[in-house]
């Protein structure tokens, strides 16, 4: 089961917070001046400012993540820890996921975290391809928006002695990006749909390793989290030593 860390926060704000308020309206004037506090009164007065600022950052700033799976390889790497804008297309309140004001809405080819529709509690990244309206068409890992072909170009097969996956960039709307693609292509190398009016398709950039829109369906405008925006850190494992070989911007 995935821990809802966004509704843990909230509950340790809200308890917190209400010791703090409780202690301040009914008991600290009833207490003689030299008094001690209690000691849980003294640790929700500590940490109350903090959980809260962190909170409020999280929820409507900017939220951290680590990757997890090699579905967006080659942009992001399992174990890159990156900083995804949590206002970039509205903001929401945490939890409900209501949209309270608008700010912006996604555009082809960024990186987005959402939670798709099949997983409705587990947070995914993917790269935005369809917008709504948009009819959609791949063929052999070719991408067609709205019968425009989007343009490829090799970068280097691996492995050079056995190739077997092909590195590339790919141009979507004047912005070019990695991906990757078997040479032998998977089931998911042929796709075609419409984009439902306030929904988004998805795919991975690892294109033949990737579980996304093609598989479970598009994602809804209500489910959207922010966009990616930058490396921070690369941690693999427990047995290997942070780098920052990899800080920067995701393209």
């Amino acid at each position: 089961m995935d821990i809802n860390f966004p509704l843990i926060l909230l509950w340790l704000v809200v308890i917190t917070g209400a010791i703090w308020l409780v202690d301040s309206l009914f008991f600290a004037r009833r207490r003689q001046q030299d008094a001690e506090e209690p000691v849980l009164v003294e640790y929700a007065k500590s940490f109350f400012p903090v959980l809260a600022i962190v909170f409020i950052l999280r929820s409507f700033v900017v939220e951290p993540f680590q990757i997890p799976s090699r579905s967006m390889v080659p942009t992001l790497q399992v174990g890159d820890f990156i900083l995804v804008n949590k206002y970039a297309y509205g903001l929401r309140l945490p939890i409900s996921r209501k949209k309270v004001l608008d700010i912006g809405e996604p555009e082809r080819g960024d990186v987005m975290v959402f939670f798709p529709p099949h997983m409705n509690e587990t947070y995914y990244i993917k790269r935005v391809i369809g917008l709504p309206g948009d009819e959609i068409r791949i063929e052999d890992n070719v991408l067609y928006i709205n019968g425009e072909r989007a343009s490829q170009e090799l970068i280097q097969a691996l492995p050079p002695a056995n190739p077997q996956v092909e590195v590339m960039w790919e141009e979507i709307d004047g912005e070019r990006h990695l991906m990757a693609r078997h040479i032998e292509p998977s089931r998911f190398a042929n796709f075609s749909g419409v984009v439902p009016e306030g929904h988004y398709f998805m795919v991975g950039d690892n294109r033949d390793n990737s579980l996304d829109s093609r598989e479970w369906g598009f994602v809804p405008e209500r489910d959207i989290v922010g966009k990616a925006f930058a490396i921070w850190m690369h941690w693999e494992d427990l047995f290997s030593l942070p780098s920052f070989e990899r800080v920067g911007s995701i393209q």
